[in-house]
């Protein structure tokens, strides 16, 4: 693709064309050369979007709160776009799920774009792609990007370090709700959402949860809501949104919204560093071959071995 093409798809996109759009994410997903042009073109407008993870535990409803938010944004007139990472196909790499069935309510709205990506493996709950997506998105003008995280375990809280504000959602009735959370998902959370509360053990879910929350005070400082939803009837959505809106508030006056910015963009840098470093291993077998057999060998150590490849590296035009 050439440069004036690339830069009319930009176009499109900032007009809010929905293939565009889709174009932009799929040269992310690919992770296309054209992608260093597009975030070049995008870079002086970004920053705009308010950008929410959304994770929890398989069966939490997380789906079902996210179209539900969709609905209650889109009244006030807001442009929404979701990142749904779902695990991937074994055969062919992509998204499992594809585009969520609970959201398909809003295919039809322009003002609504909607993207399963899959997680290729990595683990943290999100696609490798999903910081870049969410630039995207960001900068082809949606007011708010919801990235909805695979269902995850005790390890996997990377959304934290991507989302403005993130929101776990825990359900009663599923036994280890709350220690599912405790190695992880309880360090993270920004605002904590009950779902299913309709089901019984819901304001025990939310006691127990509070009494753990007490025992770890939050790195900023604030105090951690947790609101009792049940989305799937639209009871306590408006809370949940009042509750989103209310952190970007207190991020902003409180200066911790820039911060966390400044270190998603620190994330991404060191990601692209690593990944070219990887691809620079990858052209270069033959030499990590040859320290690999002189390790082997006794000649070096490993140190020694990661510095001279660094040399190596070092050498190679970019």
């Amino acid at each position: 693709m050439i440069l004036h093409q690339i830069e009319d798809l930009v176009d499109r996109a900032r007009h809010h064309e929905a293939r565009a759009i889709a174009r932009l994410i799929s040269l992310v997903e690919d992770g296309a050369p054209e992608l260093r042009a597009v975030l070049r073109l995008f870079a002086p407008t970004t920053g705009h979007a308010h950008i929410v993870g959304i994770t929890g535990a398989p069966g939490v409803g997380k789906s079902t709160t996210t179209s539900a938010l969709i609905t209650e944004y889109r009244k006030r007139g807001l442009r929404v776009a979701v990142l749904a990472v779902d695990p991937s196909s074994p055969f062919s790499g992509g998204a499992v799920l594809g585009d969520r069935i609970r959201m398909q309510e809003h295919a039809l709205d322009p003002d609504v774009f909607i993207r399963s990506m899959a997680s290729r493996g990595q683990l943290g709950g999100l696609s490798a792609a999903a910081p870049q997506g969410a630039r995207v998105l960001d900068a082809t003008g949606f007011d708010l990007v919801l990235i909805e995280t695979v269902g995850v375990g005790q390890s996997e809280v990377e959304i934290a370090g991507h989302a403005d504000t993130t929101v776990v959602l825990l359900a009663p009735g599923m036994g280890d709700g709350v220690q599912a959370a405790k190695a992880g998902l309880l360090e993270i959370g920004d605002l904590y959402v009950i779902n299913k509360a309709d089901r019984d053990g819901a304001k025990s879910t939310a006691r127990d949860l509070r009494n753990s929350l007490a025992m770890s005070e939050p790195s900023d400082g604030r105090e951690r809501e947790i609101i009792l939803a049940s989305a799937d009837r639209g009871e306590g959505v408006v809370k949940i949104a009042e509750a989103i809106d209310a952190h970007l508030v207190w991020l902003t006056a409180s200066g911790n919204l820039a911060k966390r910015r400044a270190r998603r963009i620190t994330m991404e840098i060191e990601h692209l560093a690593i990944a070219a470093l990887r691809s620079k291993m990858i052209a270069h077998v033959e030499d990590l071959t040859a320290l690999t057999e002189a390790v082997v060998a006794g000649k070096i150590d490993t140190y020694e071995a990661a510095d001279e490849l660094l040399e190596i590296f070092g050498r190679i035009k970019p």
